[in-house]
């Protein structure tokens, strides 16, 4: 499979993104609600203009080189501080995610708000863990996005159990990453 790999054609610049499949009359349904009463899909999924998925498209490729440059540098860093990571950083990557288990409530939460706080957006936020709809535990989640619910831009999020595990993703540059698992590092060896 190739995960998050497929996900990012938009190279973090697309303010939007979805599909829907289905039979004709439901997606007939979906697009009167999503574009015009009356013209559905007709008048295309970005009244506003296509200039922004293109640039995004044709950046995808550099910007998911960095991502992967940044997590694999994350990998290797957080793997020489004695944390548990996976992929290790010279595995095959078919995702953008990094797992690194932190292994207490303290660091899982020290890391996720130093994700937080190195973010472009949102960084005076300090993410809590809370019960979230769909899961059975309490999560946390830190994501100072540009593009709500981008899969490509830096975002952290683990669940509230143990063995205390951050599931580090994206990132639109390899510094980004670094300067983010550096001040994450430092928050909790000293957490």
């Amino acid at each position: 499979t190739v995960g998050s790999l497929i996900k990012n054609p938009g190279g973090g610049l697309a303010p939007t993104g979805a599909y829907a499949v289905g039979d004709a009359e439901p997606i007939g349904r979906v697009a009167e609600s999503l574009y015009a009463p009356g013209l559905g899909a007709e008048t295309g999924s970005c009244p506003w203009g296509y200039r922004d998925l293109y640039q995004g498209l044709f950046l995808a490729p550099h910007v998911v080189g960095e991502c992967l440059k940044g997590i694999t540098f994350a990998a290797s860093f957080l793997r020489r501080l004695g944390f548990d990571v996976d992929p290790g950083p010279f595995e095959e990557r078919s995702d953008i995610v990094q797992a690194v288990t932190l292994g207490s409530p303290k660091r899982l939460k020290a890391f996720a708000q130093a994700i937080q706080a190195a973010s472009p957006v949102d960084s005076f936020a300090a993410p809590e863990p809370w019960d979230m709809p769909g899961y059975d535990r309490r999560i946390i989640m830190a994501a100072g996005a540009f593009v709500q619910g981008s899969s490509i831009e830096l975002s952290c999020d683990g669940p509230f159990t143990e063995p205390y595990t951050a599931y580090l993703q994206g990132g639109l540059t390899k510094e980004h990453v670094m300067l983010a698992v550096l001040r994450a590092a430092s928050r909790v060896l000293t957490a």
